[in-house]
């Protein structure tokens, strides 16, 4: 295994003020966070991370774990100003509840948004790995559209959904495989209780991926955890909701800064 490179965005926002970093969703890369942000930095200075092989990141060429992508992101953190603030989606937020086992001095509070300790069976994760690897991502949008999305997210948010489905086919093959490869072995459901930053689950109303049960594991299993519903989202609420989250993480992150 090998720790893979990610590119963090230039951070935004008033000098001085606490760092806040954003992590995509596994097909993702910055653009799902675009329209929460302008929300945020009035308050925060903001910087995402992108997975390898996908938006800025470089591909990756050798296996990895979700732990290898904490560490990666840690050190993106160390090098930016630590502690941070800590808000990722699915796949980063499998990635911040590894920070939090790893590294728990350099986020002093997370937000897990739409994700879960443990998605799904390995089993399922090896078959999507091999589909990309003999089809290429632009097999998996039709099916990705019908699990990110709520009804009527598409029609309400036509061009930044339309982008994201885009990402999710421009994603470098080889790389999103081996992020599945990382996701079947990732389980930090028996380590949770070893988590005592301020955690707070946040869950789309119609997400079928992590759904209520997944957050309530999360806020239920950590030392100081709380979860809210995010209305009309499934799987990518900061796109479905730009507003509603950004609400939710200044009110959150606001009381823990």
């Amino acid at each position: 295994m090998t720790q893979p490179a990610l590119t963090f965005t230039a951070p935004a926002g008033p000098d001085g003020a606490p760092l806040l970093v954003l992590g995509p969703s596994l097909g993702t890369s910055g653009i799902l966070w675009e329209d929460v942000i302008p929300h945020l930095t009035g308050r925060f200075r903001v910087t995402c991370w992108d997975l390898p092989g996908h938006g800025a990141s470089r591909p990756a060429t050798e296996p990895f774990t979700v732990g290898e992508l904490a560490d990666a992101v840690a050190d993106g953190i160390r090098e930016l100003g630590a502690p941070a603030l800590y808000a990722g989606v699915s796949l980063g937020g499998a990635t911040g509840l590894e920070l939090l086992v790893r590294h728990p001095d350099v986020v002093s509070a997370a937000a897990i948004v739409c994700a879960s300790p443990k998605f799904g069976e390995p089993e399922m994760w090896a078959e999507r790995a091999a589909q990309v690897r003999a089809q290429g991502t632009a097999s998996l949008v039709v099916g990705a559209a019908q699990r990110w999305f709520a009804p009527g997210s598409i029609e309400r948010r036509p061009v930044l959904t339309g982008r994201l489905l885009h990402s999710l086919r421009d994603a470098d093959d080889a790389s999103y495989a081996l992020c599945c490869d990382a996701i079947a072995q990732y389980d930090v459901s028996s380590r949770l209780g070893e988590i005592a930053t301020p955690v707070l689950a946040v869950y789309g109303e119609h997400d079928g991926v992590s759904p209520e049960e997944h957050a309530r594991t999360i806020a239920d299993g950590v030392q100081d955890g709380r979860m809210i519903r995010i209305d009309d989202a499934s799987h990518l609420a900061p796109a479905e909701r730009p507003d509603e989250v950004a609400l939710v993480l200044n009110d959150f992150f606001g009381g823990n800064a």
